[in-house]
């Protein structure tokens, strides 16, 4: 009976250190698994940021582009524009230079006005000669004639003026459409720079999440096995710790009942009683 309780005994000390020792490596698990799950969940999230700012870039480089697509619609057609309309200034250049021809001018009608006006003021304010005066107002009606036969064509040099400022104004937004869409090709480029930026960030941090995956699966596996072991283990501990337990109940009740004995034996036989004996015998009164 003995060697058998010494075998429990020591069953029961080997049990008492495996338990120790599970429940140490339960919580090292425990430990490495929420370490793991913490790195995925921040791995999770850094690949959500980036997806989340290469979605908004696209929108924003495909909005750009479809921007200077409709700019350089727009410029083609300025360009088409200001190409017609130099046709159409071409022909009036033609239809001016026979006018210019057939009334032999060598100027605008603007500067022969201008020519006018200054001889006006020359014959008014200098003093000269009669017979220069005389050439100069001679001058001045020719020139007169000329300008009066011009103005009955100045539907011509109207077109012309037109056209030339037509065309100018044409020109500069054609020449500002180019220049925006120059600034939005770089502002798209550059968008279309970070997004390759972020998508070669985006493949590695991609890559990590399956070792996570995986190592987060063995850690649940072993940690699953160790949290069965140990329940098993536990549960023989608890039992032989309760069988002990009432061992060293019903030893105690054993000494207790045959002390309590002695003591009625000594009180039958008129023994005197020590301290010991007398505290035990109380005990049996309560």
């Amino acid at each position: 009976m003995k060697e058998a309780n010494n075998e429990l005994r020591k069953e029961f000390n080997e049990l008492k250190k495996l338990v120790v020792s599970l429940k140490s490596k339960l919580n090292q698990l425990g430990s490495a698994k929420r370490k793991i799950s913490q790195e995925s969940k921040d791995l999770r999230n850094k690949i959500l940021s980036n997806t989340g700012r290469i979605k908004t870039l696209k929108a924003e480089r495909d909005g750009l582009t479809k921007k200077v697509k409709e700019l350089k619609e727009e410029r083609e057609k300025l360009n088409k524009e200001v190409k017609d309309k130099f046709t159409v200034k071409k022909d009036i250049d033609i239809r001016r230079r026979e006018l210019f021809q057939k009334l032999n001018l060598k100027q605008d009608p603007e500067q022969l006005r201008e020519q006018i006006a200054a001889l006006e003021l020359k014959i008014e304010t200098e003093p000269m000669p009669f017979s220069k005066e005389k050439q100069i107002t001679k001058t001045i009606k020719d020139m007169k004639k000329k300008y009066w036969e011009v103005e009955k064509l100045g539907g011509v040099w109207k077109e012309i003026s037109e056209a030339s400022q037509e065309i100018g104004q044409t020109k500069t937004k054609a020449e500002d459409t180019h220049q925006e869409i120059q600034k939005l090709a770089q502002e798209s480029q550059k968008k279309h720079e970070e997004l390759n930026i972020l998508f070669n960030e985006l493949k590695p941090l991609r890559e990590k999440i399956q070792p996570f995956a995986e190592e987060m699966l063995k850690l649940t596996v072993e940690y699953e096995n160790v949290k069965k072991e140990l329940e098993e283990n536990l549960a023989k501990f608890n039992e032989l710790s309760q069988h002990f337990k009432d061992e060293e109940e019903k030893s105690a009740k054993a000494i207790f009942q045959e002390k309590t004995a002695e003591v009625k034996e000594k009180i039958k036989k008129g023994k005197k009683l020590s301290t010991e004996d007398i505290l035990a015998y109380q005990a049996t009164k309560e």
